[in-house]
């Protein structure tokens, strides 16, 4: 895997957040993924429910901004460092730092998102 596969997924990951389109979002993960949202909390497992999950906590269109570097690429894991920008009064920031393990497909087979607000 290369830096530009990650950065690829990562835009991809972006217009399905965008879009809250099923096939978007279905789109980025293996059959049996897993995506963690949170340290000891239990991950949303297989496509299904990744995308019941994500559509279940969706962020409306236009009321974000988010902006992101790839870190490092090792085998089949990427790391991406990221910010997102909540659209309100005042707006809410988040640093972001991703987990990404695609396999030869560039499907998504283990996605961790780790965001912290900034103070």
């Amino acid at each position: 895997m290369e830096t530009s596969d990650v950065a690829g997924w990562v835009e991809a990951y972006v217009r399905a957040w965008e879009s809250n389109d099923p096939d978007d979002i279905g789109g980025l993960f293996a059959e049996d993924a897993r995506y963690l949202t949170a340290p000891w909390r239990e991950p949303w497992s297989g496509r299904e429910a990744i995308v019941r999950s994500w559509l279940g906590r969706k962020d409306d269109p236009g009321q974000w901004s988010f902006r992101s570097e790839p870190l490092a690429v090792a085998g089949d894991l990427g790391v991406v460092q990221g910010e997102t920008t909540y659209r309100s009064d005042p707006p809410v920031v988040y640093s972001n730092l991703w987990l990404i393990r695609l396999d030869a497909q560039r499907r998504c087979t283990e996605f961790t998102e780790w965001w912290m607000p900034q103070a």
